[in-house]
Parts: C-alpha cells; sequence; structure tokens
C-alpha cells in the first residue's frame, strides 16, 4: 500500500482532512511532523492548508524552514510527489519548489466558497485521474491565494502547460490569469490553491470531485 505523509506545522489545521482524503483514496496517511528531520520513507508527501506560524512575515515563510522542509526540498528535486494546498502552496512558493508568489487576495479580505475550477493539465501525478478540460467545485478558502509572477514566468508557465487548474465563473482573489494551481516542470511538485480534501465525501462536501488529486497520486505510485 502507498504511503502518503501529512506534515502538520503549527496552525495547520486541515491535516486530518488531507489525511481522511489519502486513506479514503487508498493509501495509508502518514503523520509527519514540522520539527522532525526524517520523512520516514513515504512515497509522496501532502503539505495542508492553515496558518502555519500563524502566516507571520508572509504566508508560508516560516515554514519554509522548518527542519523537515530541509528534507523534503531535495527530495521534491529529485522526484518525491508533492502536493501544497493553499497554505501548503504558499510554503512551496516560498520554498522555490514552485514559481510565482501567493498575495493577499485583491479584495482584501478573507474569501471563502464553492468554487468551480477547470482542469488544464492532466498529466501530472496528481491530475492524472481527470481530463483536460473537466469542470470539478471545490471547495476556496483564503486570505492570501492572489497567484502573482512576473510576465516572463507567466508566460513560460502558460506555454508549457504547467497551469493546473484555473478559476471558472469568478476570480475569487484576483489571480493573475486566474490560475488556481500550477506544477513544476516534472510534474511531481503541484500547488492548488483550493482544497480538494474537503470535497471527498458526499456527506460533508459540496461535491466529490476532489477525490481525483488523491486516486491520482495513488494510481501513479502503483504504476511506477
Amino acid at each position: 500500500m502507498a504511503r502518503v505523509g501529512v506534515i502538520t506545522f503549527p496552525g495547520s489545521l486541515d491535516d486530518r482532512d488531507a489525511a481522511r482524503a489519502v486513506k479514503l483514496a487508498g493509501a495509508e496517511p502518514v503523520a509527519l511532523w514540522h520539527a522532525d528531520t526524517d520523512l520516514r520513507g513515504v512515497d509522496a508527501v501532502v503539505l495542508p492548508g492553515g496558518f502555519s506560524y500563524g502566516d507571520y512575515l508572509r504566508a508560508g515563510a516560516i515554514a519554509r524552514f522548518a527542519p523537515l522542509m530541509g528534507e523534503l526540498i531535495p527530495a521534491a528535486e529529485a522526484g518525491l510527489p508533492v502536493l501544497g494546498i493553499c497554505n501548503g502552496f504558499q510554503v512551496l512558493a516560498e520554498s522555490h519548489l514552485l514559481p510565482g508568489a501567493l498575495m493577499p487576495n485583491a479584495a482584501g479580505h478573507f474569501v471563502c466558497r464553492d468554487q468551480r475550477l477547470r482542469i488544464e493539465n492532466a498529466t501530472t501525478l496528481w491530475t492524472s485521474d481527470y481530463e483536460a478540460g473537466q469542470e470539478i467545485v471545490i471547495p476556496l478558502k483564503n486570505a492570501d491565494g492572489r497567484f502573482t509572477a512576473s510576465e516572463e514566468t507567466l508566460a513560460e508557465l502558460e506555454s508549457s502547460g504547467r497551469i493546473i487548474a484555473r478559476y471558472m465563473d469568478v476570480n475569487p482573489n484576483g489571480s493573475m490569469n486566474d490560475i488556481a494551481g500550477i506544477t513544476n516542470e516534472a510534474g511531481n511538485v503541484v500547488g492548488l490553491m483550493p482544497h480538494p480534501e474537503h470535497a471527498v465525501e458526499s456527506l460533508t462536501g459540496p461535491t466529490t470531485d476532489g477525490l481525483g488529486f488523491f486516486t491520482s497520486i495513488i494510481k501513479g505510485l502503483v504504476s511506477a
């Protein structure tokens, strides 16, 4: 059985939800603590949402220097699959595992809504259970979700197909090019601002559309 680590930072609040999504998808969730220096041999890692270290300085800026990140960054650069959700996306950007930055929402306040997305890239390790162009609905909740990058970086992301999801109907935070999620060049590191772990069960989510992010990685690990 695939083992997927879920990191808990001080201020993480979606780590248990992420672990539950991993379990529902058919893998074993493995709790990882920010202060440790051992990834415990996991096959993939999820950085969950929340407010790591209270979002002091900038969202994700302190978590980037957590001891466990010292192990995760080179592992991700070597090919370990990593998914950063919301605050996890912010941590990946601060760690330079993904380009760009997540800035305060354009409206200047916290946004919480069920958000329609279009999957743009279904070839990454975290999106292969979707189809390109597929529309899904999953929750969004953030105060610092405005994806921002230089024109050169945006052009590269667009031309190389590295935008994995785009906002539809409304751009809730002012992200450039309606970007909701991106991937690194290798396709093993993905950052997503909305929360797929909150849309994995019909009882609690608006849909079960988020489960595909977790089943994707499990199928990818099994076939690797």
